[in-house]
């Protein structure tokens, strides 16, 4: 992940999809490697157990698309949109998002570890139980979105805008509050402490 952040290319392709129409498709148990899909459309498209490996997505719309136990290993999606999504238990391991927007977007389990998402306009997406341990979260925008019982372990987050973001349940170790914007955020007395720590304040009760 960190290669790709200093400006790795995206993965070689072996075929190129271009211009299609996979409106509510059935993609269950189908496989895909090494494919560059341009302009397609997964509007409306669901499926359990499909297989994206090394892809590239460039104005791929998901719009109201549902993936369930699914896995996009180092993939690449350029100004793709993931309007009314759902993720369910889906694996993005090492997978780069570059201009997306993931509005009102639901993704509840699964491991997004090591996926990029800098400057990602996250609108009031929801993740919930999702593991995003050393995710590049630099500069998302999430303000009235939901990171609730999230894992971010050594996440990126300089420079997000995690305003009134409901981040309950989340491990907020990593953040830096000089860095990112928690106004209004909803949080607990106990991630409260986390982050007056990382302040480097003493914090007593008497």
């Amino acid at each position: 992940m960190a290669e790709r952040r200093g400006g790795e290319p995206a993965p070689l392709t072996t075929s190129t999809v271009r211009g299609e129409d996979w409106y509510a498709r059935d993609l269950t148990g189908q496989t895909f490697s090494r494919v560059e899909f341009v302009d397609l459309d997964l509007t409306e498209a669901f499926g359990s157990g499909a297989v994206f490996e090394e892809c590239t997505f460039r104005h791929a719309k998901f719009n109201a698309s549902v993936h369930t136990d699914a896995a996009f290993v180092s993939c690449t999606f350029s100004r793709s949109t993931f309007f009314d999504a759902r993720f369910e238990r889906c694996k993005l391991i090492g997978s780069m998002f570059d201009g997306c927007t993931f509005d009102i977007t639901k993704v509840e389990g699964g491991n997004w570890s090591f996926v990029g998402l800098p400057g990602a306009d996250l609108h009031s997406a929801t993740f919930t139980g999702v593991t995003l341990r050393e995710a590049d979260l630099t500069g998302v925008r999430a303000p009235g979105g939901t990171l609730r019982d999230c894992d971010l372990t050594s996440a990126w987050l300089h420079r997000s805008d995690l305003s009134g973001c409901d981040l309950r349940g989340s491990q907020l170790g990593g953040i830096d509050p000089a860095t990112v914007n928690l106004d209004r955020a909803i949080i607990t007395l106990e991630q409260a402490v986390v982050i007056i720590e990382a302040m480097g304040l003493d914090l007593r009760t008497e």
